[in-house]
């Protein structure tokens, strides 16, 4: 099916990451500058316009008014390794990643971009590993970024007492998804590892936290299948 927005690649020349990082745009068909958008961060970029379908799936909403006028920027990784370095809390990366997104791919955007400038206004959407990285991200701005989109978050102590210790997480919209079969789950480092269960301790606290949360568990494993067949009501439940 041909897409009816409009794909754009821009580059940065990240100062945090000493790397070149490639940022893929997708415009809605009807993008005007004289609309306001609000824009929805996919770090596993092209495996959420690949697998998840998000181009599809944004021209679809659009046209049915189900979301919000919204532009998805996605951002990808090198390999597994990298991936890893950059989005697990304890990544080498991690730190220089989290500024690269607040201090550079912010003000990018908002310069390019009729965007709101406000936090309540950005989303941080992302799978497994990129999960964990948009609640964590958040987390330490929450000014910054007012929305987070996980499904399937790694979730280990790190990510636990971020969130008991969040002081303004009253700020941001969660919607959060694990699915029931994911008891064990291959990880980079070659292990398995039972993600179910620290999903549902993370859910009881950030229930018990009394803020805007949104939570699911999916039929299936460990991938595409069950995350993709939720991205409609993920999308439509934070940009309705």
């Amino acid at each position: 099916m041909p897409r009816k927005g409009t794909m754009i690649e821009k580059q940065i020349e990240s100062y945090y990451l000493h790397e070149t990082m490639t940022l893929k745009l997708y415009q809605p068909e009807s993008f005007s500058p004289l609309y306001k958008y609000h824009i929805c961060i996919m770090q596993d970029g092209n495996d959420y316009y690949q697998l998840g379908r998000v181009a599809t799936l944004s021209d679809r909403l659009h046209d049915s008014n189900e979301i919000t006028n919204t532009i998805f920027v996605g951002i990808h990784y090198q390999d597994k390794f990298d991936r890893r370095k950059k989005y697990h809390p304890s990544g080498e990366q991690n730190q220089a990643y989290i500024k690269f997104l607040v201090h550079e791919v912010v003000p990018f955007l908002d310069d390019l971009l009729p965007t709101y400038h406000m936090g309540q206004s950005r989303a941080l959407m992302g799978d497994s590993l990129a999960g964990t990285l948009a609640l964590m991200t958040a987390l330490q701005y929450p000014n910054t970024f007012g929305n987070v989109i996980m499904q399937s978050p790694y979730v280990d102590e790190t990510v636990m007492n971020a969130v008991k210790d969040a002081k303004d997480i009253h700020s941001i919209d969660i919607y959060h998804t694990i699915g029931t079969e994911e008891t064990e789950v291959n990880t980079t480092d070659g292990s398995k590892q039972d993600f179910l269960t620290p999903n549902r301790e993370l859910h009881k606290i950030l229930e018990e936290k009394g803020m805007s949360y949104v939570y699911h568990e999916l039929d299936g494993p460990h991938t595409w299948k069950p995350w993709q067949k939720d991205l409609k009501r993920a999308l439509t439940t934070m940009f309705d």
